[in-house]
């Protein structure tokens, strides 16, 4: 990239006008054609760029940082409200359990009985003291009170009072009445006094003869209990009855702020959710959560805690803070490295230039890959230009070469399956003109043979035949017999149903093909190994005419084996077939009779054990299903039959299924 020339010196034109106007022209055309060079191109984009993205993320992560700070001031209003919930409902517990070891005091039901004040303070008194308890009270059957402790606020004095009726006070009322709730005769709530509010426990004191002898009522100051929670929850509570009326907090309110409070409580009693509220008290903002305040399954009132939005404020400030200065340090930091990299075009000219020559010397694994308006670009365009024609060129000859790798693969392929369709045609050429012979001469033969065996039981019946004749008729009749077994089998060969196809478990077939075939195997001494996998091969196909396929083949492996031998079936499945194979340790087929096994009437076993139209029929029925039957076979080692089927039978299954038929 050429330098900016230096401007001429100032000249007069002959009339002796000054030329500086064009001079100061000039000076701004090469100022402004500075901003279009690479340089600025690159840095002013890359500049504007990196501010707007730090501006951006300064604004989105102040409102992340904002929303996360006020959602961790919610989180810790929930808290905080759990703990004081969950201090009230210990303290009252504690009355509970103080108020069962006063109630079942030995001589406190007789004391409360007489109403004998003298007693029940000589056996309450030692346990209030004990358990620090703040608040007492005796009450009689009629609701009158007999005596009540409380504990002077700030000291450790009892004072007391007598005779108040307290019978219209819920705590009692409800047991005077014998009223039970869910959780049993006992009851708590807020009693008024006149020292103050206290938290209290109510509970029926029985005799020994189950008389109600009285009610006991044992409490603790509501306003220690409201500096306890305070300490606890570490913000301050604030309690409202069931009338939403400020009973207990830790806070000095002035002017509005308690009937802000009351107010907030109306709300959350209406709402179905506790959220926390923003509230200003006292010119200050806050953040206020009321709950319902439960005790012994019963609501008493709202429970609320405030804590200061500066407890959000001020972290959130100092959080946006720190994240600007993050954000302005990465963006002169992304300038600088920008700037940088402008400095260091030079280079990839220089490199372009390289690539240029080694394409121009016969080097064609070179591509610039640019599309620019500036110098590089132009640089480019030279570049590409060069080299693309002959990429051209030689992309067709590559793809000329791979077209021809794959017409190749894919002649071989169909000779190959046109091989696999001419045995599979022949072979159903052979099956099918056997099936019409047999068609057409079974009955004339059945017929016949059916007489002459009834004519020679008939012949046998009579008394005065001679041994040789009834020798001879026995000879005829068992001739007869067999000959009708073959005409039974071809005419079964001839009558081939076309198969009923559904999906169904291939294991199953196998397996059952294995039962039905086990006494065969036991008595020709074979030991049969299976290995079939674990999840169910579905296909579809007709199941009796398989398994008569599986039958064959295993009975065939059990007459090669002469002694003892093994028969392994095993079952796999590939992409396209369910492959189902029989591998016996028998006699094997010698290689001149492997390719006559499927024709009919061909078989290799001794005369009388077979027909010879077991693998054509079993042939037929694979074929009729889509499918083809291999044979592996070494003499003196044994054989192995492999059928397959396919996993979804298409077209060609209905081909072959025609030819086969």
């Amino acid at each position: 990239m050429s330098g900016i020339s230096e401007l001429p010196p100032v000249e007069l034109t002959a009339n002796g006008e000054n030329i500086q106007s064009d001079v100061s022209a000039a000076g701004w055309k090469e100022r402004l054609g500075r901003l279009t060079n690479l340089r600025s191109k690159l840095i002013i984009p890359y500049a504007l760029l990196s501010l707007l993205l730090a501006l951006v993320g300064i604004f989105v992560i102040s409102r992340l940082v904002s929303a996360t700070w006020h959602e961790r001031v919610s989180n810790q209003l929930v808290e905080t409200s759990k703990v004081a919930s969950d201090g009230i409902v210990r303290q009252e517990r504690e009355n509970l359990e103080n108020l069962r070891l006063m109630v079942f005091s030995q001589g406190v039901p007789e004391a409360m009985a007489a109403r004998d004040v003298p007693t029940l303070e000589m056996l309450l008194l030692p346990i209030m003291v004990n358990n620090k308890i703040d608040f007492v009270s005796a009450v009689a059957p009629d609701g009158k009170e007999i005596r009540t402790w409380n504990l002077e606020q700030g000291g450790d004095t009892y004072l007391h009072t007598e005779g108040y009726d307290l019978s219209t006070n819920p705590l009692v009322a409800n047991i005077l009445d014998s009223a039970t709730d869910d959780d049993g005769d006992k009851y708590a709530g807020f009693m008024e006094l006149a020292q103050g509010r206290v938290l209290a426990t109510s509970a029926p004191v029985y005799n020994s003869r189950g008389a109600l002898s009285g009610v006991l009522i044992v409490g603790t100051q509501l306003d220690k209990l409201m500096i306890e929670i305070e300490q606890q929850a570490l913000a301050d509570p604030i309690l409202l009855d069931l009338d939403n009326h400020l009973i207990g907090t830790t806070r000095l309110l002035y002017g509005d702020d308690q009937a802000i409070l009351e107010q907030v409580g109306v709300q959350a009693s209406a709402s179905a959710s506790s959220k926390p509220v923003d509230v200003v008290l006292s010119g200050r903002d806050y953040q206020l959560l009321y709950t319902d305040l439960k005790l012994r399954g019963q609501n008493v009132g709202l429970l609320g805690v405030i804590l200061s939005a500066e407890y959000a404020l001020s972290p959130e400030t100092q959080s946006r803070w720190v994240f600007i200065l993050v954000f302005t340090i990465g963006t002169v930091g992304t300038i600088l490295v920008g700037y940088l990299l402008a400095q260091n075009i030079a280079r990839p000219i220089l490199h372009l230039r390289s690539l240029s020559q080694s394409v121009a010397s016969g080097d064609l694994n070179q591509e610039s890959g640019l599309e620019r308006t500036d110098e590089i670009g132009e640089l480019a365009d030279a570049f590409d230009q060069m080299t693309e024609n002959l990429r051209q060129r030689t992309a067709e000859a590559e793809r000329l070469y791979a077209e021809t790798v794959q017409r190749n693969i894919e002649l071989a392929a169909t000779n190959q399956r046109l091989r696999e369709t001419q045995q599979q045609l022949v072979q159903s050429e052979k099956l099918a003109a056997v099936g019409l012979l047999t068609a057409g001469i079974v009955h004339d033969v059945k017929n016949p043979l059916t007489v002459i065996k009834g004519t020679a039981e008939l012949m046998q019946e009579e008394q005065d035949l001679a041994p040789d004749m009834q020798k001879a008729l026995s000879l005829i009749r068992e001739g007869a017999v067999k000959a009708n077994k073959i005409v039974s089998d071809l005419l079964t060969f001839a009558r081939q149903a076309p198969p009923e196809l559904k999906p169904q478990d291939l294991r199953e077939t196998i397996q059952a093909a294995l039962r039905l075939t086990t006494y065969l195997t036991r008595q020709a001494h074979v030991r049969m190994n299976s290995e079939l996998p674990e999840q169910a091969v579905v296909t579809i196909y007709d199941a009796p005419q398989v398994e008569q396929v599986f039958i064959n083949l295993i009975t065939n492996a059990a007459q090669a084996i002469s002694g003892q031998g093994t028969l392994c079936v095993r079952l796999v499945r590939d992409d396209q077939y369910a492959v189902t194979s029989f591998e016996d340790s028998g006699c094997g087929i010698s290689p001149e009779h492997i390719h006559r096994i499927f024709d009919p009437f061909f078989t290799t076993k001794p005369e009388g054990q077979g027909t010879g139209l077991g693998l054509s029929v079993s042939y037929g029925i694979i074929a009729s299903h889509g499918g083809r039957i291999e044979v592996r076979s070494e003499p003196g080692k044994g054989s192995t039959f492999t059928v397959f089927l396919p996993l979804e039978p298409g077209a060609q299954a209905g081909e072959a299924a025609s030819h086969a038929a």
